[in-house]
């Protein structure tokens, strides 16, 4: 008997589980989808160790998915205290006609044993299908080779998904109980005609709440652009943190003490249709959910920064890579090594050989040849040589700025030698990038510097100091402003400073510093450029490593392929963790929004009772419904978008290396039409479910 009731309850109910089914269903998949990823990356074709890069973001995604089933699990919790009060009474009708708590509670237990099977069959099925396109956007993001593409089902990530979500049923089987057992047959019976106690607050004093608040998030939006230069540690960042929840929760702890109040005052607005209705439903809720509608807020607001943060990184990053590796091999090696080095800072030394030494005097070319590198490997081959001259440091090129830029970058090393390059040599490196070339008279140079912090500090020095003296000669700046170039291939712009001096200039031979080779790869195919490349990157079996390390000869460098792999796995597990939180976090306050929502309109059906008997039609009633939804929806989505434009200029801020401002547009696009489905979703499950459950009774 008990089995058909449930089922019985289950259909008549049905409207009432879409919520919880549409959070179980939207749980489910993605969970599957983001554990299915080991099974994924069997077909796709890359190198060895961007599948170490794979492998390891799919390890931090399991770990990751620990604190996922977390919160998925209090919000089924807190889904199924809505379904468990809505049906109060119906349990009250039962205790009546003389069944017990335990025969009640293996009726809720088999409705949750029910709804969680048809969640998990109709979830995994989603999830298994979006899966395969899981596939194809990680392809993308590794640049990996999907010709062997074919329908994936993980076994794996099916069966941890069943179990963490057995796990969570099993928690609500066990809440359910104990509710059940705590229930009273009188308050059961009249569990419908209880409403909350609303104290209606000063609304002289909720306007002031309100502009203090405002003042509060004023100030944290500040810190955290204006003066971001402040918020140098962790702790300093707490600040900010605890402000603009305090200014969240201010604003709508005020806002139902005086919005009412405002409104009544336009009796052209108040008195039309249902606005008397709707405004006074808001205004009590509003009073009643601000730790909720604050929770939510901010739910929403990390949803949307970090969404549209990490895009918008992945996205930069995308754009640098192709511009800052324009070459395939970049090496280096130490030209003049002394006897000995003793390093300023820590007073440690080291010593080098006589074989090291006299290396150390060749070109790398030289080096690579007699090591057994066949250079006809190699296409385009330039090397150059960098000098740096004894006490020319950052300090002595700032020259009179150098007090100002301390003050404002405190935790630069001035003392760095500044790196002095001809500028025919450079104008080869630059010829084989694609870059900008210049020329020099033979007092003159240029700074060259692309990293966007430094640029605004050497662009200061120059208008302040724009001379120099070498060898008792002046040479003075061609330009009041740097000049965008580099010379080692990287993930971004990362060139702090190089000074470009006339081929004419006396640069002694002890002041050489570096010799830089670039070149291309001479192969036709990606297949014979790997070949190559693991020359220069295999330490453990390549021949050149082995003869260089019996030497002790030392060859620093980067290779273009290690360097996309690197960059792009790392951009790639920080985007995939974002988008994990950024869309559970959605989800998890669009249900706690509609779940508040519904549990308004089942408390206020006597209410939209005494509407049809004043004579408002089903139209207006359905509007009013409509438009209450809506602000509650719209209250905390609008604050947090707020919140969200100083917050993501926060963050590109901080990760300015890796993101650009013109980028964010793309990345913001795809996060607002992320929220509107799934948000949009919620608000249609939650108007459709609050309207079937106030409508009149045939």
């Amino acid at each position: 008997m008990l089995f058909k009731l449930s089922i019985k309850n289950m259909k008549k109910s049905f409207k009432d589980y879409g919520i919880y089914f549409l959070t179980l269903v939207l749980g489910v998949a993605i969970f599957y989808m983001f554990n299915s990823l080991d099974s994924q990356q069997a077909m796709l074709q890359v190198s060895e160790s961007t599948r170490k890069l794979i492998t390891l973001m799919i390890g931090i995604l399991n770990i990751i998915s620990v604190f996922i089933a977390i919160i998925l699990g209090l919000l089924i919790v807190y889904a199924n205290n809505f379904l468990i009060n809505r049906r109060k009474r119906e349990f009250g009708i039962y205790m009546t006609l003389g069944m017990g708590k335990r025969q009640i509670s293996k009726i809720i237990l088999l409705e949750t044993l029910f709804i969680g099977i048809l969640s998990l069959v109709v979830g995994i099925f989603i999830g298994i299908f979006a899966s395969q396109f899981m596939s194809v956007l990680v392809a993308k993001l590794f640049e990996a080779d999907m010709n062997e593409f074919t329908f994936v089902f993980s076994s794996g990530a099916c069966i941890k998904t069943c179990i963490y979500f057995a796990v969570m049923f099993i928690a609500v089987m066990l809440f359910n109980t104990i509710t059940i057992s705590r229930y009273k047959l009188i308050n059961l019976l009249t569990a419908n005609r209880k409403n909350e106690k609303v104290k209606m607050k000063n609304p002289i004093i909720s306007v002031i709440v309100f502009l203090v608040s405002c003042v509060i998030l004023g100030y944290a939006y500040w810190k955290v652009t204006g003066g971001i230069n402040e918020l140098d540690t962790i702790d300093k960042v707490i600040g900010p943190i605890l402000m603009g929840t305090i200014g969240t929760i201010g604003i709508f702890w005020s806002l139902s003490g005086f919005i009412l109040r405002v409104i009544q005052s336009r009796k052209s607005i108040y008195l039309k249709g249902t606005n008397m209705f709707v405004l006074r439903q808001l205004n009590n809720k509003v009073n009643t959910t601000v730790v909720s509608m604050s929770v939510i807020c901010l739910m929403l607001f990390m949803t949307i920064s970090i969404l549209s943060s990490s895009i918008s990184v992945q996205t930069s990053m995308d754009a640098e890579l192709e511009e800052m590796t324009p070459v395939d091999l970049n090496l280096m090696k130490e030209v003049n090594l002394p006897e000995s080095y003793t390093n300023p800072r820590t007073g440690t030394i080291t010593y080098y050989t006589n074989a090291q030494r006299e290396d150390s005097r060749k070109t790398i070319v030289n080096t690579l040849e007699e090591n057994g590198f066949d250079m006809n490997l190699l296409k385009d081959v330039n090397e150059i040589t960098i000098y740096t001259i004894p006490g020319w440091t950052w300090q002595k090129s700032l020259g009179n700025y150098y007090e100002t830029a301390k003050e404002e970058f405190p935790m630069l090393a001035y003392e760095t030698s500044e790196p002095l390059v001809k500028v025919s040599d450079y104008n080869k490196i630059a010829s084989l990038y694609g870059q900008e070339q210049y020329s020099l008279e033979d007092d003159e140079y240029i700074v060259l510097c692309d990293f966007d912090s430094m640029v605004d500090l050497r662009n200061e020095a120059l208008k302040n100091n724009n001379m120099m003296e070498i060898n008792g000669k002046n040479y003075h700046a061609k330009y009041k402003e740097c000049k965008s170039g580099f010379l080692s291939i990287s993930t971004s712009h990362t060139n702090t400073g190089i000074i470009l001096l006339p081929d004419s200039i006396d640069l002694k031979d002890e002041w050489k510093e570096q010799e830089l080779l670039v070149a291309n790869y001479n192969a036709n195919t990606e297949e014979e450029k790997l070949n190559i490349d693991k020359i220069f990157t295999d330490e453990d079996n390549s021949e050149l490593f082995k003869e260089l390390s019996k030497n002790n000869i030392t060859l620093d460098g980067m290779t273009k392929i290690v360097i996309i792999e690197s960059s792009k796995g790392v951009a790639t597990i920080v985007i995939f963790i974002a988008i994990y939180l950024g869309i559970i976090f959605l989800i998890a306050s669009s249900a706690i929004l509609a779940l508040k929502q519904l549990t308004e309109s089942s408390d206020n059906k006597q209410r939209y009772t005494i509407l049809r008997k004043i004579g408002c039609d089903e139209k207006m009633i359905n509007q009013a419904l409509f438009r209450q939804i809506a602000i509650f929806f719209m209250l905390p989505l609008i604050l947090a978008i707020i919140h969200s434009i100083f917050g993501i200029k926060f963050a590109l801020t901080v990760l300015s290396v890796l993101s650009k401002p013109e980028e964010l547009l793309p990345s913001i696009i795809v996060t607002a039409i992320l929220i509107g489905v799934i948000y949009g979703l919620y608000f249609l499950a939650t108007y459709l479910g609050s309207k079937n459950i106030i409508k009149e009774e045939e």
